[in-house]
């Protein structure tokens, strides 16, 4: 898990949950990281996004257009 790097913030809990079935489904390796943070009680996950996905390096391209496919 040490060569995964952040891809791209992704906007709510919805286009994450869609997201990471369709990354499985291609058995893409992936990590999904929530800002939620409970002593703020989510504040900086409504100002900042809902989180990011990390992966390899090697993934990066493929999973900016399933994000932007699922952005249309």
């Amino acid at each position: 898990m040490k060569d995964y790097t952040k891809v791209i913030v992704l906007e709510n809990e919805i286009e994450a949950t869609l997201l990471d079935s369709v990354l499985n489904e291609r058995q893409i390796p992936h990590m999904m990281h929530s800002y939620y943070d409970t002593a703020l009680d989510g504040l900086y996950q409504a100002q900042k996004g809902w989180g990011h996905v990390s992966a390899p390096v090697f993934w990066h391209e493929e999973i900016k257009e399933v994000v932007f496919d699922l952005r249309k």
